[in-house]
């Protein structure tokens, strides 16, 4: 039985018991992640580990260990990115 088929029982059931039928399926799904997130945060800060950046500086650490490995020979452009054109403009 799949979630739709065990929704639709439970709201018959609901409706011959006169309550309100339960939410959909999947409705509340991104406040699940919301919360999941917050929990890893908070559990993070009471360990002692910083709370935010973490993916990010360890992104940064991974990238800066392979451009010092000399894999990074060419030189890197600074600047502002262009903006696309339409070609024949």
């Amino acid at each position: 039985m799949d979630a739709i088929q065990q929704h639709m029982i439970d709201s018959y059931r609901a409706a011959q018991r006169g309550e309100l039928p339960p939410p959909l399926p999947g409705r509340h799904d991104w406040g699940v992640v919301r919360e999941a997130r917050e929990r890893r945060r908070f559990d993070a800060v009471i360990a002692g580990r910083p709370a935010y950046g973490r993916r990010w500086a360890a992104l940064r650490s991974l990238l800066g260990k392979l451009g010092r490995s000399g894999r990074s020979g060419k030189s890197r452009k600074s600047g502002k990115l262009g903006k696309c054109r339409p070609s024949g403009a």
